[in-house]
């Protein structure tokens, strides 16, 4: 005899058959300072989690404070254009508006830092990060996508950790 569907189930089915595109993998928008993760990750080998330090403590990976940025840009490459650019809002007091590369539905919820602490290695999800001059989506974060990581590290499947 056949198990019925769970009510979890039957609503994310539901989801994709309405809402199709919510996990299909778009192409990498224009940002407005042009910044390649092959150069820094790659090149110069710094740690993902020294740009992105939220993730080790928070939901959210975060983006890197013009700050953060300037800490090297004030002496490194600074006649180069984007690095300009980059002085450019540090000297209006200006945040750089990123466009966000990884958007999620509203009722999945994803927490970085559960995630940095089981040490999976951020290009389990974001790819190969450190060879990538523009960054774009790698993983299509469809719901199977994530259990099948989940079941593989014997990580929780039940609904409520995901989704609201």
């Amino acid at each position: 005899m056949r198990k019925p569907l769970k009510i979890q189930t039957i609503l994310y089915l539901t989801l994709v058959m309405l809402w199709p595109g919510a996990y299909s993998l778009a192409e990498a928008p224009q940002q407005p300072i042009l910044f390649s993760h092959k150069v820094h990750a790659g090149d110069y080998e710094v740690p993902c989690l020294y740009c992105h330090g939220y993730a080790r403590r928070s939901t959210v990976a975060g983006v890197p404070s013009v700050r953060k940025c300037m800490g090297c840009h004030k002496i490194v490459a600074i006649d180069k254009p984007e690095i300009k650019k980059l002085q450019q809002y540090w000297n209006d007091g200006e945040s750089i508006p990123w466009v966000r590369i990884y958007l999620l539905p509203d009722h999945v919820q994803f927490n970085h830092r559960r995630h940095v602490l089981g040490e999976v290695k951020c290009q389990e999800c974001h790819g190969p990060v450190e060879t990538m001059a523009e960054i774009e989506q790698f993983s299509s974060l469809k719901m199977g996508w994530c259990l099948k990581c989940h079941k593989k590290r014997e990580a929780s499947i039940d609904c409520f950790t995901c989704h609201r």
